[in-house]
């Protein structure tokens, strides 16, 4: 089973910028559709944006126009620029396959606080 880890949060100020990683133990290659979610404590984990295996993206309203998901197949992983972050951005963020999830990560914790 493919295992996935995340990096890449951390601390950061209204307006401010972070880039998240998503690194996969195999191959994700043929993995049609791939995926970021985020969960606040207390709340159901969400969708925020979906990439297919062309390289088609797909984003929840809350972050279009300021978040971008990408994928390097070659190098396992999948990508989550956030620009414009907003207090309400912050969570734990997770990435998985779309159709087939696999286990869950541990996530990354975003902070976005003045």
């Amino acid at each position: 089973q493919v295992q996935l880890v995340e990096s890449g949060g951390g601390l950061v100020q209204p307006g401010g910028s972070l880039r998240l990683s998503c690194a996969a133990s195999g191959s994700i290659s043929r993995a049609y559709l791939m995926g970021w979610y985020r969960q606040v404590p207390g709340n159901e984990r969400e969708w925020v944006a979906s990439i297919k295996i062309g390289g088609d993206t797909y984003y929840a309203d809350s972050v279009k126009g300021r978040f971008a998901i990408s994928r390097d197949n070659a190098k396992r992983m999948v990508y989550l620029q956030m620009n414009n972050l907003k207090p309400d951005d912050t969570a734990v963020y997770y990435c998985n396959n779309i159709l087939t999830p696999t286990k869950w990560g541990q996530g990354t914790q975003v902070t976005v606080s003045s």
